[in-house]
This record gives structure tokens, C-alpha cells and sequence, in this order.
């Protein structure tokens, strides 16, 4: 008999938050909290099944591994059973007591406050067992883990005490108990106006609604409720899209029905099945890197892990799924994993895949591929240049904001189909954020031209422009970066022929004041408006990622821009060589190019004073 005693312990304060979100905000579709008992207990009985593997014993003389659920209407309890892994003291406490997943600040700053909103971010962090307190005013939990002796099974329970939906207190109580079966009981007490849960006719429909993808029996009066097949398994031809929907709220964790999806059978030197889904919606903790995005890996149905992130590339983590390997070995680790070249098969085909299914879903919907970009753009760009066996089906799938469109909709093939004659380069701009890509000066020649320029504002793009240095044989070029030569494209209207010689002396006198700062100084052939900006040398790092290299705390290798002038402008007009101010007037124009690319100044309040006295000056001539 078990010696130890009964204690009460508090909920860590995420639980306290999660509960009370949870309640109010779920209460609508309140049923799904049978689903997500159910996908629980069957994620405990996949678990027994991999480690038994290696201990049999652990089985226990009970082999046949099932769901049940029972009522008891004098009680007004509703019982979901497993006999799965089970969990000892420690475990309950860590996966019930707290919430260990990383991004859970991520996750509550996320939260709106709206309902509708609030239930699909809750339903991606994985409610999971706290979804009982939808419909029950106290929880019991009674379970004995796999292997330990029936006096050390585990009692937890937790009451519902007030109005506001909260757990009582922000407490539960732990104590010792007795189990026979190996396994997990969660008990609900049913609160009042719940009756409905007590009828077997109205469990059974929920659980063809919702869990008729779940691979073991799920039984109500000793009736097999479910198909219990594993769905991937399954003949296409007999799956409705309803079920391929609910199985992916089941992997994915997810209330919200997924994007796309595909199923196939691969046979031939590796064979396996693979079922991928696109979700709707970006997951909160998409770019924490400390957390694991992949598949669900099963060997010969047999579950092996979840997450195993080598059966796609990181470019791809946002997609959910299952892959079940006819060849991998059981005893198959993460480590064996990175190492196998049955695994580097099936990722090559995983991302074949995945790739293909979103050139479809481009070709034929472009309303949900812009959901998808809005969504995984940015995470999708990476593989540009992690990936050089797919980099142009990659690049083909690429959606850009651009001079002509602010949406986020322009492919490479679109533009190409939009150039100039003559011209034979694909033009693009970076910059920190989308309105400084949109205002840059280096844009003007490209708009009095009509020529269509891309405009980058990811961080991304950096490298992404680094990695794809032509598309289909046009070279991608920056509008910041080199001389720029537009006189074989035809243009709407003649460029203003510049005698470049007559500016020679002012343009030494600009270089020398600002000797420091800039390796050259040159007549623009880009500017229509703006008086000055500044440009790299063709083979230079540009500003822009300069400054991302910066704020990362990298090395950036030393360099100057060059200045460009527009001789046009009516401040430059009125500069002379021979002028007294034409330092202060350099460093103005230094200044202004540095900020209308988003750089900061070294002497902002030296910028105020040198701009107040020009200003002066002119007010006074």
C-alpha cells in the first residue's frame, strides 16, 4: 500500500490563464473536448507500443491496446480509459501541473482577447487534457505507468469553484493510489446542463465526428465505435475530405480545418506512405528555433516519434503530417536518422511533394496560395538557399510587392512577362521595412521609365537575392548597387542628357569634404527627385544588409558607398565649387541619402544644426 500522503499544489500561472481562455472561449464547441481526451489516450497507447519494443514486459499480459469510454448516470461521470504508457507522479505533474512547451509567452502575446480568434490560437497550442473542464466542474485523473506496481499509480484531482471558470484556488491535489491496469482513467464530473454527455447514442456521434481516424478501438458498451484503422493506411477512394480534416486537427493540433493536403503510397526502392497537410495558419512558435517542426514518423504503423524534423527541411517546417516507413528499422533514433539514406530518400520525396501540392494549389486557387504566402512566405523563402536541387521550383512559387502591385502577389513569372523591351535584368530593391522600399530615391529613374522593380523588406531577402542570382536567364539585379545602365530599354520619354564634365570640379570638392564617409562621388542616372543617394559598388555589400549583419553582432567588412547626385535637383543646381557652406551642404546630402535608406546617423543633433543653418542661409539670400 502506498505510504505517501495527499498534497495540494498550484497551477503554474500559464495553466491559471490557459483554463480561464480556454473555457470561455471553446464553450461553443464545447465536444471537441472528447476528441481531445480521445487523441490523448491514443498518443499514450502509440507510446506503449514503441517502448515495448524493447521491453515486452511492459504490455503486461494485456496486449490489445484500446480506448473505452463509460458513463455512470447515477454519478453524472463520463470516464475516458486507456491502457496505454500510463504516467507516474513526476510526469503528472510536469505535463499537467505546468505548461513546458517553449513560445508560451509567445503565445498568450498573441492572444486578442476576441473568442473566435483566441479558440484556433488555443486549439494550436494543444489543449489536450485541460479541454475536460469545458463541461466538467471537477476533473479526476487516476493512472499507473507502464512497468510500476499497482501501488503506485497516481490520484489528481482539481475542482472548478467559482463563476469565472477558473480552477479552484489555482490549486489541485496529488496523492498516491491503487491500480490494478496499467493506464490513465480521466473521470469527469459532469456540471449541470450536461446531461446530453450521459447518452451513448450522442458519444458515439461525436466520436465518428471526430475520432473515426484514431487507429485503435475506441469502445462505448463494448462496441467498437470507430473504424480503428490508422486513415493513411486507408484507399484514398475511401476517405471523405471530412475525415482527412479531422485527422489533421489531430496531428496538427489545430481547430481550424488545414490549407491543402496529399496522400501517397510510394513504392518501389523505399516504400512508405506519406500524408501532408499546408495549415491555414502560421503557428505561434514558428520561428522558435528551440522547438522541433516535423512529421509524425510510424514504421510499419507502429509509432516512432514525433517531430522528427530530418523527414523535411526547415523551409518546410510548418507542414504537419505522418510518413510510415515499410523499411526503416523499429529501434530507429534521431540520431540514426540524419545518417540514413533511406530517411534522405523519403525527404527528398516528402519535399517533391510539398512542393508540387503548392504549384498546384498557385495554379488553380490563387485566393488560399495567398493565404499560404501570407502565412509561410517569409519561412519558405529560406529555401532558396538551403536548397539548390529544388532552388527553381522554389524560386517559381516566390510571391513579391512590387512598384506596380502593394500586395504580396507578383511571381518572378509574372515579371518577366511584364519587361520592357530591351531590358534584360530583373530589378529589385531592399530595405528594413515595405515604405522604405517604396520610397527609396533609387526607384525614380525605374518609375519616369515605367520599369517594374521588386521591393524586398524581408530579412530574409538579403540572402534569398544572395542565393538566386538569375531566374529563367535574367540576372536579378539591384537598383542600389553599381552603375546603372537603362539606355537599351525603352523608356516613354528621352533621359536628360547630362554634360557630366561641366560638375567635375563640384563633385571632386563633394568627395573631398566627405572623404571620410564615401569612396566616391558621381552625377546620378537613377534620381528624378530626390537631390542625392547612395549606392554600393557592384561587387560591395549593400547598406541594407549591412545593418541586419550589425544588429546580429556580425563582422561587417569596411567599406564606403558612393554618393550620386542629382544635378536636376534645385539644391544642387545652386551648389558651386567655389561656395563657402558646400561642406555643410555636403554633409547635408550625405545625411538625407543615409536616411531615405533607412541607415541611422552618427550625429543626429550635428544633422539638426548643419540643416537649421542652410536653411537660414536660404531664407536670408
Amino acid at each position: 500500500m502506498p505510504t505517501a500522503t495527499k498534497e495540494t499544489l498550484g497551477f503554474q500561472a500559464e495553466v491559471k490563464q490557459l483554463l480561464n481562455l480556454m473555457i470561455h472561449s471553446l464553450y461553443s464547441n464545447k465536444e471537441i473536448f472528447l476528441r481531445e481526451l480521445i487523441s490523448n489516450a491514443a498518443d499514450a497507447a502509440d507510446k506503449l507500443r514503441f517502448e515495448a519494443l524493447s521491453n515486452n514486459a511492459l504490455y503486461e499480459s494485456d496486449g490489445e491496446l484500446k480506448i473505452r469510454i463509460a458513463v455512470d448516470k447515477a454519478a453524472r461521470t463520463l470516464t475516458v480509459s486507456d491502457n496505454g504508457v500510463g504516467m507516474s507522479r513526476e510526469e503528472v505533474v510536469q505535463n499537467i501541473g505546468t505548461i513546458a512547451k517553449s513560445g508560451t509567452r509567445e503565445f498568450f502575446q498573441s492572444l486578442t482577447g476576441e473568442q473566435a480568434k483566441d479558440a484556433k490560437l488555443i486549439g494550436q497550442f494543444g489543449v489536450g487534457f485541460y479541454s475536460a473542464f469545458i463541461v466538467a466542474e471537477r476533473v479526476t485523473l487516476l493512472t499507473r505507468r507502464a512497468g510500476l506496481p499497482a501501488g503506485e499509480a497516481v490520484r489528481w484531482e482539481c475542482s472548478i469553484e467559482n463563476e469565472a471558470g477558473a480552477p479552484g484556488a489555482g490549486q489541485y491535489t496529488i496523492e498516491p493510489a491503487e491500480k490494478a491496469a496499467r493506464g490513465t482513467d480521466v473521470i469527469l464530473h459532469l456540471r449541470e446542463g450536461e446531461d446530453e454527455l450521459l447518452e451513448d447514442w450522442r458519444l458515439k456521434s461525436i466520436v465518428r465526428k471526430y475520432s473515426d481516424h484514431i487507429a485503435f478501438p475506441v469502445v462505448i458498451d463494448n462496441e467498437t465505435v470507430n473504424q480503428a484503422s490508422a486513415l493513411w493506411t486507408r484507399p484514398k477512394s475511401e476517405i471523405k475530405d471530412e475525415q482527412y480534416i479531422e485527422f489533421y486537427k489531430h496531428v496538427g493540433h489545430d481547430f481550424e480545418a488545414p490549407l491543402a493536403w496529399t496522400h501517397n503510397r510510394v513504392e518501389g526502392r523505399q516504400e512508405y506512405i506519406q500524408l501532408l497537410y499546408i495549415p491555414t495558419h502560421a503557428p505561434f512558435d514558428l520561428w522558435d528555433r528551440q522547438h522541433r517542426h516535423g512529421l509524425k514518423l510510424y514504421v510499419r504503423r507502429v509509432f516512432i516519434m514525433d517531430d522528427a524534423e530530418q523527414l523535411l527541411p526547415a523551409y518546410l517546417r510548418f507542414v504537419r503530417g505522418v510518413v510510415d516507413s515499410a523499411d526503416l528499422p523499429l529501434n530507429v533514433s534521431r540520431e540514426i536518422l540524419q545518417q540514413s539514406r533511406d530517411v534522405d530518400a523519403i525527404r527528398a520525396g516528402c519535399t517533391k511533394r510539398v512542393l508540387g501540392l503548392l504549384e498546384d494549389l498557385a495554379a488553380k486557387d490563387k485566393d488560399k496560395y495567398a493565404t499560404f504566402w501570407k502565412a509561410f512566405g517569409r519561412v519558405l523563402k529560406e529555401g532558396v538557399g538551403e536548397d539548390t536541387s529544388n532552388r527553381e521550383q522554389i524560386a517559381r512559387l516566390l510571391r513579391f510587392s512590387t512598384t506596380r502591385e502593394d500586395a504580396e502577389s507578383v511571381s518572378l513569372a509574372d515579371y518577366l512577362g511584364r519587361m520592357k523591351e530591351g531590358q534584360d535584368k530583373i530589378y529589385y530593391v531592399t530595405a528594413e521595412t515595405f515604405l522604405a522600399a517604396k520610397h527609396s530615391p533609387h526607384l525614380e529613374i525605374f518609375r519616369k521609365k515605367d520599369i517594374e522593380v521588386l521591393l524586398l523588406h524581408d530579412r530574409v531577402d538579403e540572402w534569398l537575392v544572395a542565393s538566386l542570382p538569375q531566374f529563367e536567364g535574367k540576372a536579378l539585379a539591384s537598383v542600389a548597387r553599381g552603375e546603372l545602365d537603362l539606355s537599351r530599354i525603352k523608356a516613354p520619354e528621352p533621359d536628360a542628357d547630362h554634360e557630366v564634365g561641366k560638375y567635375a570640379e563640384l563633385l571632386r570638392k563633394l568627395k573631398a569634404a566627405l572623404a571620410d564617409k564615401v569612396k566616391d562621388v558621381r552625377v546620378s542616372t537613377r534620381l528624378t527627385e530626390s537631390p542625392s543617394c547612395l549606392v554600393a559598388d557592384e561587387h560591395e555589400m549593400g547598406g541594407n544588409l549591412a545593418r541586419i549583419l550589425k544588429a546580429a553582432g556580425q563582422d561587417v567588412p569596411a567599406s564606403k558607398p558612393i554618393l550620386e547626385i542629382n544635378v536636376e535637383h534645385a539644391i544642387v543646381k545652386r551648389l558651386a565649387p567655389q561656395d563657402a557652406q558646400l561642406e555643410s551642404w555636403a554633409g547635408l546630402l550625405y545625411d538625407q541619402a543615409l536616411l531615405a535608406e533607412g541607415g541611422q546617423l552618427e550625429d543626429p543633433a550635428g544633422f539638426v544644426k548643419r540643416s537649421n543653418q542652410l536653411l537660414l542661409a536660404l531664407a536670408a539670400s
